[in-house]
This record gives structure tokens, C-alpha cells and sequence, in this order.
């Protein structure tokens, strides 16, 4: 990346815009996250609701203090171990950080990302970014600096192109606020890399966690109707849509195409890596293609899987009519 091409979005940040970019989870939407009315241009831009809190991006880990009352034990190890990465932490914020970050909650999301572009502006930016998604909100996150364009549009000031993400999907978020470490949304690091490095097992979120980012029941949506479908069950529901009339895409990693009439069949990595990284591209390509359903063939059990059967399990609806 041209430092040039930097320095220009350093520039836009400072002055309030909006500045998409790289991190290897996602790409980002980012504004200054210390400027309440710059952030609220991220609200507007992605039609995100207001009491949807964001996360804020670090150059490191030593800017923490900048952002948050305490930092507990925790939250040191976790960073020592996995940042710069994909792991958010949930922790109590700091009095003067802004309550659009937060939704007006006691709590701020922060991450320390390892993508070189997203290392080089938070470097050369010097403070905390607000950036979710770079998406409508509720929709398909963005892995290439294309999809961002076309989503968004103009609403960007300036895109800057890292190439397509390597991860594929949304970092894992720890909340450290309350008595016990919570796993409020899975990811690349698994809960347990994470329980090795705290020596204690992850609670899971309960009525009074912090709201963060990705916990919604629909989330990360293609706007054709989505269905997961088990390998047992798939062939007997693609004919069923077939002889209905409707085109349907169907999305496997497993099983074996199945011939007939409206059927349009694409292939995902068999390993969960793999899968995680074009799940997005593949679901915006189906969308954009106009099917009347997208079937998507149920992932395996087991923790490598969860990040993305989490990601599958909010995208999908249930409409017995359509």
C-alpha cells in the first residue's frame, strides 16, 4: 500500500469521513472513533440502529488505557496471546469515550487487527478507529474492497484495496465486563484456544450481556431467502423447489451435485477454514444472481465448524411459503 494512499486517508479520518478498509477478518467502515459526529456518519451509512454498539480498532495494545477503565488480567494475557488478531474484548469503558461507540452502554468493544493495511493507517492515524462491518447493516459483510463499493457506494470517501480478506469472517468477541468470561461470538480463535489462555471455561451470553456486534438472530443476510439443509434432506429439497418452478442455488461442501431443471450448483471448501474465507463471496455471488432460494448444506459438528455455522444459522430464514 502506497504511503501516500495512507497519509490521504489519515487526512479524511481526521477531518470526519468515512474511510473503508482491510482487516483480516472483514473489511472495515472506519471513522475517528473519538469524534462522536463522525461516527454517527457510520450509523447513517450502513443504516445501522443507534443503540448498536461498534468496535474500536487499536494500533496496539498499549493504547488500551486510552480507551477503558481497567484492564484485567484477562484481557493482558488474551492480547499478549492473540493480538494483533482476530479477538475483540469486551470491557468497561473510560468516562470519556463517546456513548455513540457504545450504544450508550458501560462497555466498549476493542481489537488490535493484524492486516498490514489495517496496521499501517491505525499506525500512521495514531488513535482508535470505529469500524464494523462495511456493509447495509444485517447484510453480507464485505472481504474485497468491490463489495464495498457496491454496497456503499459514495457514503465512502475513500476505499482502501488490501486485496480479498484472508479470514473470511467477523472476529471472536470476549466479553471481560462481568464476573465470568463470556463468549458472546464465535470466530477464528476458538473458545478453546481461548479457556487454555485464561485456564477457566467461557460462560455463554445471558440476558444481561453487553450487546455486541453480530449477537442479533438475523444477521450477515443475503436478501434472496436462505435455508440450511442437512445432507440427508438436501436432494429431497432441491426437487421440491425444482418441481415448484423455483431456481434454486444450491451451496455444498459434501454432497454430490444434483442434476435438474432450476438447479444451479456451486461447490465450498470442504475444510472449515476454507469455507470461513469464501462464505461471503460465494453467498453475495448466489444473491446477485437473482435464485428464488439460496439452500446452503449443513456444516459438520465440532468446533472448527461453530464460527460458521453461527454466521449460517443467522443468515438463514424460515418462510414456508416462499
Amino acid at each position: 500500500m502506497p504511503n501516500n494512499e495512507i497519509e490521504k486517508a489519515v487526512a479524511i479520518l481526521r477531518t470526519g469521513g468515512l474511510v473503508a478498509f482491510p482487516t483480516e477478518t472483514v473489511y472495515g467502515l472506519g471513522a475517528d472513533a473519538s469524534n462522536p459526529a463522525a461516527v454517527k456518519k457510520i450509523f447513517a451509512a450502513k443504516g445501522r440502529p443507534q443503540n448498536h454498539p461498534l468496535i474500536v480498532h487499536l494500533p496496539d495494545a498499549s493504547h488500551l488505557a486510552r480507551w477503558v477503565r481497567e484492564i484485567p488480567i484477562a484481557a493482558h494475557r488474551l492480547g499478549e496471546r492473540f493480538w494483533p488478531g482476530p479477538l475483540t474484548l469486551i470491557l468497561h469503558r473510560a468516562e470519556n469515550v463517546p456513548d455513540a461507540l457504545t450504544g450508550g452502554q458501560d462497555t466498549v468493544g476493542l481489537r488490535v487487527p493484524a492486516h498490514p493495511v489495517a496496521h499501517a493507517l491505525l499506525q500512521a492515524f495514531a488513535s482508535g478507529i470505529a469500524a464494523p462491518s462495511a456493509n447495509r447493516f444485517g447484510r453480507i459483510s464485505p472481504t474485497t474492497a468491490e463489495h464495498v463499493r457496491a454496497e456503499l457506494g459514495e457514503q465512502v470517501d475513500m476505499v482502501l484495496d488490501g486485496g480479498s480478506c484472508d479470514i473470511g469472517i467477523e472476529s471472536t468477541i470476549v466479553d471481560l465486563s462481568g464476573s465470568q468470561p463470556t463468549l458472546l461470538r464465535p470466530g477464528k480463535i476458538s473458545a478453546s484456544e481461548i479457556e487454555e489462555v485464561l485456564g477457566r471455561p467461557l460462560a455463554q451470553p445471558g440476558p444481561l450481556s453487553p450487546r455486541a456486534p453480530g449477537m442479533l438472530s438475523v444477521h450477515y443476510a443475503p436478501q434472496t431467502p436462505l435455508q440450511v439443509v442437512s445432507g440427508k434432506a438436501l436432494a429431497e429439497t432441491v426437487h421440491r423447489f425444482s418441481a415448484q418452478g423455483k431456481r434454486a442455488a444450491v451451496l455444498a461442501y459434501h454432497h454430490a451435485p444434483i442434476a435438474g431443471a432450476n438447479i444451479a450448483w456451486f461447490a465450498a471448501p470442504s475444510h472449515a477454514a476454507g469455507y470461513a474465507r469464501e462464505l461471503y463471496a460465494n453467498l453475495r455471488r448466489l444473491d446477485q444472481s437473482k435464485y428464488d432460494v439460496i439452500l446452503v448444506e449443513q456444516v459438520p459438528p465440532g468446533e472448527a465448524w461453530d464460527a460458521v455455522r453461527d454466521r449460517l444459522v443467522k443468515a438463514a430464514v424460515s418462510k414456508e411459503d416462499f
